[in-house]
């Protein structure tokens, strides 16, 4: 998880910390707008004042876990790219690792896509999403050389990769269909199909 563990206790480094593992359990129960500050103070075991000697409000602290959540996907992509050479392959494993990444932290999943977190508040956020963009935008680039044509064929690939993993999470595909593998191979063969035909 990205969340890093630092040792029991919640005083002077260890609050943040726990904070930020509270809200995350309670976003892992109810989703990212079933809480409220108050609760995670209770659940982290410190005063309703506590937070804001870190966090101005709620939603700074959801923002926190959000880019914890982009830099954890940043992480995973990096790795599946790593593992091929061919730019066709790698969207592939980057649309696996997307889906995986949702069924395998969707706490924070939640955060980083469904919060409604204001960019324009945090600016840090859009400087992580646009930090995964910086590392995709290369390997699109090698199957549709037209920078256009590249950020289209990324954001279709991404598209199709969120959607499964929403659908996975909703259990609207039919049975067979909505296991992890079943949804991992979807996202895989979604990725060829639409880098066998680039935009034009």
């Amino acid at each position: 998880m990205a969340v890093k563990r630092r040792s029991t206790g919640t005083h002077h480094g260890d609050l943040r910390n726990a904070l930020e593992e509270a809200a995350l359990a309670l976003v892992g129960e109810r989703g990212p707008h079933g809480f409220t500050l108050a609760e995670a103070c209770r659940r982290a075991g410190v005063s309703v004042s506590a937070p804001y000697k870190h966090f101005a409000d709620r939603e700074a602290l959801l923002a926190s876990l959000a880019v914890q959540g982009y830099q954890e996907q940043r992480r995973r992509y990096r790795v599946a790219l790593a593992a091929h050479t061919d730019p066709t392959e790698q969207l592939a494993a980057f649309a696996v690792a997307y889906v995986r990444f949702a069924a395998e932290e969707s706490a924070l999943f939640g955060i980083t896509f469904l919060a409604g977190l204001d960019k324009t508040r945090h600016p840090e956020l859009a400087r992580a999403g646009a930090a995964l963009h910086d590392d995709l935008m290369p390997v699109t680039g090698r199957i549709a050389p037209d920078p256009d044509e590249a950020f289209e064929l990324l954001v279709q690939v991404a598209a199709a990769a969120h959607g499964l993993a929403l659908f996975q999470q909703q259990d609207m595909l039919p049975g067979p269909w909505n296991t992890r593998l079943s949804v991992e191979d979807q996202a895989a063969r979604t990725a060829r199909a639409l880098a066998g035909r680039p935009a034009r």
